[in-house]
């Protein structure tokens, strides 16, 4: 059985999430919280540029996080 790494489980929160939750996401698959994603992505916007272009991309495609106790529709 392979392990699966954190990018093939990587979604976005639906609890931890300020805008688009990709930094809880990110917060809740690594082992860095999500408030220095949050810091990470602001001070690529203010010094290089591309924060927020990142974070868009982020948030389009990266799916969010589906609750557990959801029932699937029936067949």
């Amino acid at each position: 059985m392979m392990r699966q790494n954190w990018l093939q489980t990587f979604t976005r929160s639906k609890k931890d999430r300020w805008i688009g939750g990709v930094c809880g996401g990110l917060g809740a698959s690594t082992p860095v919280p999500s408030w220095t994603w949050r810091l990470i992505f602001s001070l690529f916007l203010l010094f290089w540029g591309m924060g927020l272009l990142l974070y868009i991309l982020l948030w389009i495609f990266v799916p969010e996080k589906q609750d557990s106790d959801e029932k699937e529709p029936p067949a």
